[in-house]
């Protein structure tokens, strides 16, 4: 792992291949870290001649925390108030772009997972001369009409998870629960490889309560629908069947609200990037990017 300065903060990164080929930059997820992106994933990728680069966002990981910010009023913001928050997903997309201006890399093919999927879209409409190609992964839209986990899912969610400084193991039932639950159908979860990864996310971790500001990001950003008809770059909107946190129709709703976009619903997956999936995933991000 590399910190370099981007966007007026440090920015947590690596990457694979080489660095003379093609770049495709990987977006984590809500509250989750580039690890997310696993080394086999990011190296089946760098195999077929693209130089991958995964990062932490802001508030995740290696990365700049925004910890003195405290923990906004997610109860206001669900109610449809707009409580000031330290920054939205706009934010998160320039960090993006200044991570590519500080490799020096003019162009690169953007792939985003969950609340990653949506700062790619932002990317690829607001920066279309910076995006070659667009793939968008179990994410969304936010539009608000769209159908809502249902509502113990987003309890698990939204319910503060126990200080792992203190209480160890409260908090690995806890991340591991949520897991299990936001998993596929399609293989068994595996409990000791999550919980080997929510045990090195707390080890790579500068530090903590990033998930409530990055859920007010989201809320704050809104309906991105107006803003996706910009988007000029070849796009592959990727979604599980089984995913209940990100229901497929938002998905379906971001290929429909992107020019000439492909949607592909996999089955047996959740809101989850296991490596039974990644065959299926990584061949078709790599024809997607080659379509550019």
């Amino acid at each position: 792992m590399t910190t370099l300065h981007a966007n007026g903060l440090e920015l947590a990164y690596d990457s694979f291949g080489n660095p003379h080929d093609p770049a495709i930059l990987l977006i984590a997820g809500l509250g989750s870290q580039m690890i997310r992106w696993s080394e086999p994933f990011c190296r089946a990728l760098a195999v077929e001649g693209f130089r991958v680069i995964r990062f932490d966002n802001r508030d995740s990981g290696g990365s700049t925390h925004f910890g003195q910010h405290g923990t906004p009023d997610l109860g206001a913001l669900m109610a449809g108030q707009r409580p000031q928050v330290p920054y939205s997903l706009h934010d998160m997309a320039g960090d993006a772009l200044g991570l590519l201006d500080a490799l020096a890399i003019d162009r690169a093919h953007v792939v985003g997972r969950s609340m990653g999927g949506m700062i790619a879209q932002l990317l690829a409409c607001e920066h279309p001369e910076r995006v070659l190609s667009l793939t968008s992964i179990m994410s969304s839209t936010g539009n608000p009409a769209l159908p809502q986990a249902a509502p113990e899912v987003m309890a698990m969610l939204m319910r503060p998870a126990p200080d792992p400084a203190t209480d160890e193991a409260a908090f690995l039932a806890h991340s591991l629960a949520f897991a299990r639950r936001i998993a596929g159908s399609g293989q068994p979860f595996d409990e000791a490889a999550h919980r080997e990864l929510v045990l090195e996310e707390r080890r790579r971790a500068r530090g903590s309560g990033g998930t409530p500001r990055q859920i007010a990001a989201i809320a704050v950003t809104g309906d991105l629908r107006s803003r996706l008809v910009a988007v000029r770059a070849p796009t592959l909107v990727i979604h599980g069947a089984d995913d209940p946190l990100i229901l497929p129709a938002c998905g379906q709703d971001s290929a429909a609200s992107i020019p000439g976009a492909e949607f592909l619903l996999i089955e047996g997956m959740g809101h989850d990037l296991p490596p039974a999936h990644y065959p299926a995933i990584s061949t078709a991000l790599v024809r997607n990017a080659r379509r550019a």
